[in-house]
């Protein structure tokens, strides 16, 4: 964290994007998830990425370490979150360095429209945005259905959406050994196509969302029976 600081008030004048601040935390990330060593990492689908346009990145929700998941991406994105998350000591710091888009879910029109108007500033500098469309965690582990937020940031600001499906992060601890700590983790990571702007706005947001929603579902699905 203190490293993070330095480097926020080091290289902001000329790291608008806060890509070192990024880059520190995808090593403590990476240091996290390589750490144990019989946990294992299986990562596919980064063809799909496009590194010359910012996106919208929508991914399930299952635990918080989706956070630390997603660090497996080679880009920079800022995180949409809830701003009880903000208060968190230490945390709610190190969110602000990182330019995070904090929201009050109790207020439903401000904080879509904070979501659109701070999304648009990071997408234009060509910052991608990651959010849970679910909206929530997922108490079954399930993908439920989703929220417009992240489709209407995507159609307003003209970029694609990027689906991206985890599955393992809610087995950190197992549940059938009172919650000890799981040392054989299979986290899988699955990037999907992106859904072009050009489709997402011809089929309309809600269809949009609906397509999205049933091909993460179905790789979800598919996951689970590899597992």
């Amino acid at each position: 964290m203190i490293v993070s600081f330095v480097a926020l008030v080091i290289c902001y004048p000329f790291d608008k994007k806060r890509i070192v601040v990024h880059k520190c935390s995808e090593i403590l990330c990476m240091l996290f998830w390589y750490c144990p060593p019989l946990w294992r990492r299986d990562v596919k689908g980064l063809e799909n990425i496009n590194h010359d346009k910012p996106c919208v990145i929508v991914i399930n929700h299952n635990h918080m370490l989706d956070i630390f998941a997603l660090y497996f991406l080679p880009l920079i994105f800022r995180w949409v979150s809830k701003k009880e998350v903000f208060k968190i000591p230490l945390v709610g710091a190190y969110l602000w360095m990182h330019g995070d888009i904090a929201i009050d879910r109790k207020y439903g029109t401000q904080a879509m429209k904070k979501v659109l108007q701070d999304g648009q500033e990071w997408l234009k500098k060509g910052v991608c945005i990651a959010m849970f469309p679910e909206g929530t965690r997922s108490k079954d582990g399930e993908i439920h259905r989703f929220k417009a937020g992240a489709f209407a940031l995507a159609d307003s600001a003209e970029v694609d959406i990027l689906p991206v499906v985890i599955q393992g992060t809610r087995d950190v601890f197992r549940h059938d050994k009172k919650y000890l700590f799981n040392w054989k983790l299979n986290l899988k990571i699955r990037v999907l196509p992106r859904l072009s702007y050009e489709h997402l706005h011809k089929m309309g947001i809600q269809s949009a969302s609906e397509k999205v929603h049933d091909e993460m579902v179905a790789t979800l699905q598919q996951l689970q029976k590899e597992s």
